[in-house]
């Protein structure tokens, strides 16, 4: 074989070695979650009496998404042309990116914010441009839309906002989407049941909105990996063609049915979060804590230095929290979920007694800018 064939390697394409790429904490997870924003307890009874419905022969067949598309389309008082099941809202946003934009185009997104979409965007074009918040962590709504030029075509907005809990409201969403009519307007709503304002209502009259759910938060199925798209049947007609036909399981697919028909149980779990982030509002206010809004279930905390440290005493009392200080304008913040009572509980109990231990003090954190 000649020399120069030899010293040859295979490369991807160059987007891909510019990429950023995500890495979850891999420490493990044995301990009470309070970290990553899923339901702390379980899925409705409904969904776990399905899967002891399942049979062997079932898992040799191939899913069929569109059937249950049907349902959650009628569910959601829409039609099914403008519903599509994906493999969770990061598989929504990864096909998002591979339907709308190509090379040199701009997406835009208001950080920080969840850091999927770095990556979904950067595979296809490097121009990502970033609003960045001020010390409020509120959504700079004028600066944002100054930053839509012609060339926006991908415009992602998370609301309520994760790591921030910082929402936007239909008002603000519905102008951003007039003033790119050229750009899809994706808004997450992967925690729309803590919070209650959504844009599902325009769906099909804003040519241009495309709504993101995630079943993984209120109705506990992120361990099945299901999301949803609704928007403008033409637009969704685009993302199902770069979509895998058998992109989501089966598994998931018979027991999301379950799962949206039990309101009773969806009910008791939003009452549970709604409690649960007042009690942990007042207990960091007791504390010394800096917080900001949260509409989520998840609050973020200012503790400065020892942001680091904090995660660790607490993961040595079986409480797991997670470190957000390397997120833009997050230097020193670590959230934390909220979840059922009991957990409730035991987060505030836990995070107690790990500040006395360190013997933290407010002035640690960072001081508002005025």
């Amino acid at each position: 074989m000649p020399t120069e064939l030899a010293t040859q390697i295979v490369q991807p394409r160059a987007a891909v070695l510019a990429m950023p790429e995500y890495h979850p904490p891999l420490a493990g997870r044995d301990a009470l979650r309070l970290d990553f924003n899923e339901n702390t307890f379980a899925p409705s009874p409904r969904v776990l009496a399905k899967l002891q419905s399942l049979t062997a022969e079932g898992l040799t067949v191939y899913p069929e998404r569109e059937p249950v598309e049907r349902i959650v389309a009628a569910h959601f008082g829409l039609r099914s042309d403008q519903v599509l099941l994906t493999n969770g809202v990061d598989e929504a946003i990864h096909l998002l990116a591979c339907a709308f934009l190509d090379a040199g185009d701009e997406a835009l997104i208001c950080t920080p914010t969840f850091f999927m979409y770095d990556v979904s965007v950067g595979m296809m074009t490097s121009q990502l441009k970033r609003v960045q918040t001020d010390d409020s962590l509120e959504f700079p709504f004028d600066r944002f839309l100054a930053a839509i030029t012609p060339k926006t075509k991908l415009i992602l907005i998370a609301s309520p906002n994760n790591p921030t809990g910082a929402t936007v409201s239909r008002e603000h969403l519905l102008a951003i989407a007039a003033a790119a009519p050229q750009a899809v307007l994706m808004v997450d709503e992967a925690y729309f049941h803590f919070h209650g304002e959504t844009t599902l209502g325009d769906v099909g009259s804003v040519p241009n909105l495309i709504v993101a759910r995630t079943f993984s938060k209120a109705y506990g199925l992120a361990n099945l990996r299901i999301g949803m798209l609704a928007g403008d049947a033409r637009l969704i007609s685009f993302v199902r063609k770069v979509s895998s036909p058998y992109n989501v399981n089966g598994i998931a697919l018979a027991v999301l049915p379950e799962a949206l028909a039990d309101d009773e149980y969806l009910n008791w779990y939003i009452a549970q979060v709604h409690a649960g982030r007042e009690r942990t509002f007042a207990a960091l206010r007791e504390l010394g804590v800096r917080t900001w809004p949260s509409a989520a279930n998840f609050v973020l905390m200012d503790i400065g230095p020892r942001h680091k440290q904090l995660c660790e005493v607490m993961r040595a009392r079986g409480v797991l929290l997670r470190d957000r200080s390397t997120d833009p304008g997050c230097e020193g913040f670590v959230r934390i979920t909220i979840g059922v009572e009991e957990h409730v509980t035991r987060g505030i109990a836990a995070l107690r007694d790990s500040l006395a231990e360190l013997h933290w003090t407010p002035a640690e954190g960072r001081q508002p800018s005025l």
